[in-house]
C-alpha cells in the first residue's frame, strides 16, 4: 500500500511541478500575439491538471505520513509543507491573477506582434514565475535528499 501511495504521490508531484517548470517557459516562447492566445488555450488543461495534482499530492502525503507515523517529526518534512504553501501562495495569490490580465490583454491586442501592454505584463510575471520554479525546485531538492537531513 505504502509504495502504490509513494508512486501515486510522485506521479502528482510531477504533474505540480512539471507544469510550474513549464508553463512559463512556453508562455515566454510567444512571439505574436496568436502564439500566446495559443499558449493560453494550450495551458489551460496543463493548470487543470496541475490543480489536480496538487490534491492528489496534499492527500497522498498526508496518507504517507499516517501510515509511516512520522507526523510532523521531521525537518525535511516541515520544510517541504512550508515551502509548498509559500508556492500554492505564490502561484493563487501573484501568478493566477497577474497571467488573467495578460491573457485579456493579449485577447484584445490587435496586429501581429506582441503590444508593448502584453510585453510589459509578461515581465512583471517573470519574477513571480521565477520565484515559483525556485520554490519548485528547493521542494524537489528536499524531497530527494531527505535522508540526508535524517541522519
Amino acid at each position: 500500500m505504502y509504495a502504490w501511495l509513494l508512486v501515486l504521490h510522485i506521479l502528482a508531484a510531477v504533474a505540480v511541478i512539471g507544469s510550474a517548470f513549464l508553463a512559463p517557459i512556453v508562455r515566454r516562447s510567444a512571439r505574436t500575439a496568436a502564439q500566446l492566445r495559443f499558449v493560453f488555450d494550450a495551458t489551460a488543461t496543463v493548470a487543470l491538471l496541475s490543480k489536480l495534482g496538487a490534491a492528489v499530492l496534499v492527500l497522498t502525503g498526508i496518507w504517507l505520513m499516517i501510515i509511516a507515523d512520522t507526523g510532523f517529526s521531521q525537518m525535511w518534512l516541515n520544510l517541504s509543507i512550508l515551502l509548498s504553501l509559500i508556492l500554492a501562495a505564490t502561484i493563487g495569490g501573484f501568478i493566477e491573477p497577474r497571467v488573467k490580465r495578460l491573457k485579456r490583454i493579449a485577447s484584445e491586442s490587435q496586429g501581429h506582434g506582441l503590444s508593448a501592454d502584453v510585453g510589459l505584463a509578461m515581465r512583471k510575471l517573470v519574477l513571480w514565475e521565477t520565484t515559483a520554479q525556485l520554490l519548485a525546485l528547493a521542494v524537489t531538492v528536499l524531497m530527494v535528499v531527505k535522508p540526508a537531513l535524517n541522519a
